[in-house]
C-alpha cells in the first residue's frame, strides 16, 4: 500500500468515512423519510383513489384550505398547542428550577410523580383525563371560543411539562454556581439573580422544551380523543374522522401542510435557540 493510500485511509474514529456505516444512514433516512415524501407526493396526484398516480393538480390543497370544518380543526390545534405550550415552559421550568436548586423531604417522590406522565401509557393517561373531566371536574359546555378548549388545554399541559422540566433540568446540570455567588455578592437580590443569571443560562432548554411541547401537543391524538366534545375537534381527530372513510389526496394535502408548518417552526426555533456552544459561554466571543 502507497503512503498516499495509507493516509487517505480512514483513522479508527472517522466512522463516518467507512462504507457500512453510510450505507446503514441511507438505510434507515429511506425508512424514516420515504413514507413522508410519499405522502406529500400523492397530496398532487389527481386521483380520488390515491393509490395511481394520474397526474399533477393542486385541486385538494384548494380543497383542504376551502373545508371549512378541517380549517376550524387546524386552528384550535393550533390554540390548545400554544396556550398549552405556554403554560407548560412556565410549570416546567419553575419545576426544574426547584428540584436542581432546593432540597425537601419528600423530592425523590416528587421526581417520581413528574416522570409518571412520561413514562404512563397514553391510552391509561386518556382514560384517566376522561373520568376526572367527567367526574370530578366537570368542564363547563356551552362556553364561547377558545374557552371550550380549556378541558383538552389542561389535558396536554399535563403531560407537556414534564418534557420541559427534563429537559430545562439537563440544562441546568452545567450552571456555574459561582456565577449565582458573584451576583449575590455584588448586592443582586435573589429574584435579580433569577432573572438576569439563571433564566439566561437556561433560555436554549426553554426553547428546545417549548419546541418539544408544541409538538408533543400539535399531534397529539389519543389523550385528545378522550376529552375533546362535538365542538372541539382537533386536526388529529379530524384526520383521523376522514382517514376512516378513504385515504384521499385531501387527507394528505392536508397532513403535508401540517408537516410544512413543523418544518418551519422548527427551523425557526433552532434559530432563535442559536449556537448551543455559544450560549453556555464557550462560543468564539468567549477568549476567557
Amino acid at each position: 500500500m502507497s503512503r498516499r493510500a495509507r493516509r487517505e485511509a480512514p483513522g479508527p474514529l472517522e466512522y463516518l468515512r467507512r462504507w457500512p456505516l453510510r450505507a446503514w444512514l441511507a438505510m434507515v433516512a429511506v425508512f424514516l423519510y420515504t413514507p413522508l415524501i410519499t405522502l406529500m407526493v400523492f397530496s398532487f396526484n389527481d386521483s380520488r383513489r390515491n393509490i395511481v398516480w394520474q397526474g399533477f393538480t393542486l385541486k385538494y390543497y384548494e380543497k383542504a384550505l376551502n373545508n371549512d370544518s378541517l380549517i376550524q380543526a387546524f386552528v384550535n390545534s393550533l390554540t390548545i398547542a400554544a396556550l398549552s405550550t405556554l403554560i407548560s415552559v412556565v410549570l416546567g421550568a419553575m419545576a426544574a428550577l426547584a428540584l436542581w436548586r432546593f432540597r425537601f423531604p419528600g423530592k425523590p417522590a416528587v421526581d417520581g410523580a413528574m416522570a409518571l406522565p412520561i413514562v404512563v401509557p397514553e391510552i391509561c393517561m386518556g382514560v384517566a383525563l376522561l373520568v376526572f373531566f367527567a367526574k370530578v371536574l366537570p368542564w363547563p359546555q356551552g362556553l364561547p371560543w377558545p374557552l371550550d378548549l380549556g378541558a383538552i388545554i389542561i389535558s396536554h399541559v399535563s403531560f407537556s411539562f414534564p418534557f420541559v422540566a427534563v429537559v430545562v433540568r439537563a440544562r441546568m446540570a452545567s450552571f456555574n454556581r459561582e456565577l449565582e455567588e458573584a451576583a449575590k455578592d455584588l448586592g443582586a437580590s435573589e429574584w435579580r439573580t433569577v432573572r438576569d443569571v439563571i433564566v439566561p443560562h437556561m433560555g436554549p432548554s426553554l426553547v428546545a422544551g417549548a419546541l418539544l411541547a408544541f409538538t408533543l401537543s400539535l399531534d397529539d391524538f389519543v389523550i385528545t380523543f378522550f376529552t375533546s366534545g362535538p365542538d372541539t375537534v382537533t386536526f388529529p381527530v379530524k384526520v383521523y374522522a376522514m382517514v376512516r372513510f378513504s385515504v384521499t389526496p385531501e387527507v394528505n394535502a392536508a397532513s403535508t401542510l401540517l408537516i410544512v408548518l413543523t418544518v418551519i417552526l422548527t427551523a425557526v426555533a433552532l434559530r432563535l435557540q442559536g449556537d448551543p456552544a455559544a450560549a453556555a459561554g464557550h462560543g468564539p466571543a468567549d477568549k476567557s
